[in-house]
């Protein structure tokens, strides 16, 4: 018996599975850019650990989605323990599912209008007139089509050029631009279902904002005449109760590992618009704070695979 990870992308599973081999856990690396499933087959005991990305098709694996969702579907047929299972899948590959979900909690989330076709997008730009808004892609990740605009012939004119992107699901989302008084996001991350912490992620130079040390070129922005300053900050005074709710949410959802992004506008309200339940994290962040999150993930499955030895 082992733990097997799902997943399309080797950097981001390395730091897992080192932390596997320090803890001589044994685990399997199921990695999806192509395969077979045999339903008729009965799977193997084991702890499989959902890591499928919304992002996998700019890594030109398309369909890796598609086909761990009939694995997961397989293993949970056959009761295996499956940690970030079919329902988590769903809100990874589905911002709009998230957002409907979040509300259903009353976690606040910022205005979003849902639009496929050019001309379904420009005239549905229209409901923000006098706002800026942003456009995103409804199945993403490291800020997929993210831009930022503050009218509807600004969008026209983007919409119309070659720099359009088109979403791999064909859903972009207009959605409501909330400005902070400082350009930071905060992700809260969850192992276990339980919140192990908060980073703070400077946004000045953009949106791209996944944590993966793979992701990013370079960890720091530097203005000029400034020192240095970290792109990602471990928070330790972080204090909010949206954590509380956010918990209750994964658990109704069986999302097990997820990091969970929010923002607080000029007013101070606080708005959330992400979940990742292929979560990251930054070894730079983690190393000035004395954590590891990737650790916390391993000790977690090792404990799940030693309970199901031991029944």
């Amino acid at each position: 018996m082992k733990i097997y990870v799902i997943h399309e992308n080797d950097e981001w599973t390395a730091p897992l599975f080192k932390h596997f081999e320090e803890l001589n856990v044994p685990y399997e690396n199921w990695h999806l850019a192509s395969g077979i499933v045999n339903l008729n087959e009965v799977p193997p005991e084991g702890i499989f650990y959902n890591r499928m990305s919304a992002s996998s098709h700019t890594r030109n694996h398309r369909y890796a989605p598609e086909l761990a969702s009939a694995i997961l579907a397989w293993l949970e047929r056959y009761g295996r323990t499956v940690v970030n299972g079919t329902m988590a899948l769903r809100l990874e590959l589905s911002k709009a599912a998230q957002y409907m979900e979040l509300e259903k909690f009353g976690i606040r989330t910022p205005k979003t209008i849902v639009a496929v076709g050019k001309n379904e997008l420009i005239e549905a730009s229209k409901a923000f007139i006098g706002e800026p808004f942003i456009t995103k892609h409804n199945r993403a990740g490291k800020g997929l089509g993210v831009q930022l605009f503050r009218s509807t012939d600004a969008l026209a004119e983007y919409v119309e050029s070659d720099a359009f992107e088109i979403p791999v699901d064909g859903i972009t989302l207009l959605q409501q631009y909330i400005e902070s008084e400082e350009p930071f996001i905060t992700r809260c991350e969850f192992v276990g279902g339980k919140f192990i912490y908060a980073v703070k992620v400077n946004t000045s130079e953009g949106f791209e904002l996944c944590p993966a040390d793979a992701c990013s070129i370079e960890d720091l922005y530097c203005p000029v005449g400034e020192e240095p300053e970290a792109k990602f900050e471990i928070d330790a005074s972080f204090s909010n109760s949206i954590t509380e709710q956010y918990v209750e949410m994964l658990k109704a959802n069986d999302i097990q590992i997820a990091g969970i992004e929010c923002i607080k506008d000029r007013n101070g309200l606080l708005y959330t618009y992400d979940i990742n339940t292929n979560t990251n994290y930054n070894s730079d962040a983690e190393a000035r704070a004395g954590k590891d999150g990737m650790l916390e993930i391993a000790n977690y499955l090792t404990q799940l695979l030693k309970t199901n030895i031991a029944s």
